[in-house]
């Protein structure tokens, strides 16, 4: 058991929030009680998963999109009155970590992506140096494009868009979890072979024929339902809490 206020210096700590621009309030976002005994994780604050955690009496949820973002809507109506008057009524701390929980070197939802994929970062790029650039582990390569996606489709368990513009071997590899499709120049800068990340807009389709550098497309959700399990693994082992990670579908 620990208190509310340690279990937060503990995520801050460990995913120094202070670092990173971000999108919206990094921490603790509701209050609840202030003891903790169970912290459950997961992707989104969502009301499924909400419902989800109080079935698991849980004290504490740990996500990756918390509920709130800079330029929303700052009424409580709809579904944000929903998912706060669950919160409360329960009295469940709700902590979240955008930025950070993609950028941890460890822990992070894009090494957590890469150790997933048998991928080895060694250098990083892109807005906050969120991108990783490696290859896969032991040097191997990948035959094309198609090759890589059938190996991403296999392991994350969902159908992989690909535009493979050429049939090259793919050695060189950059990855970035979630809607990080803005980021694909600059991993075409460091020389890249292949970019994985979860979704796809309609410039990437282009620039991915025009430089001969392959795209897929994994799945948002898909590529982050490591990180969040695996901070919240760490922090609860450290604090002697009970961890449990629940998985809420999503086909985005």
């Amino acid at each position: 058991m620990t208190d509310f206020k340690t279990l937060l210096q503990a995520f801050d700590q460990l995913l120094q929030p202070d670092r990173f621009k971000d999108y919206g309030p990094n921490g603790l976002q509701v209050q609840g009680k202030s003891s903790v005994k169970k912290l459950v994780s997961g992707v989104t604050a969502s009301q499924a998963l909400i419902d989800a955690a109080i079935a698991a009496n849980a004290d504490a949820i740990f996500v990756h999109h918390g509920l709130f973002w800079r330029g929303q809507d700052g009424r409580v109506v709809g579904w944000m009155k929903e998912r706060l008057q669950r919160l409360l009524a329960h009295d469940i701390n709700l902590y979240a970590y955008h930025l950070p929980l993609d950028a941890h070197p460890e822990l992070g939802n894009n090494a957590q992506l890469g150790k997933a994929l048998g991928l080895q970062a060694s250098a990083w790029c892109g807005d906050q140096n969120l991108v990783s650039v490696g290859q896969a582990l032991n040097g191997q390569s990948f035959d094309n494009a198609e090759a890589l996606a059938a190996h991403v489709q296999s392991v994350l368990g969902r159908s992989v868009t690909c535009v493979a513009p050429t049939a090259q071997t793919i050695r060189r590899i950059a990855w970035c979890s979630g809607g990080a499709q803005s980021y694909f120049e600059a991993a075409i800068a460091e020389g890249v072979d292949a970019f994985i990340t979860g979704e796809i807009s309609e410039p990437q389709a282009h620039i991915a024929r025009e430089t001969g550098v392959a795209f897929l497309a994994c799945g948002h959700h898909a590529t982050e339902r490591y990180g969040a399990p695996a901070v919240a693994s760490h922090v609860a082992n450290a604090l002697g809490l009970s961890h449990q990670f629940i998985d809420i579908p999503n086909p985005a």
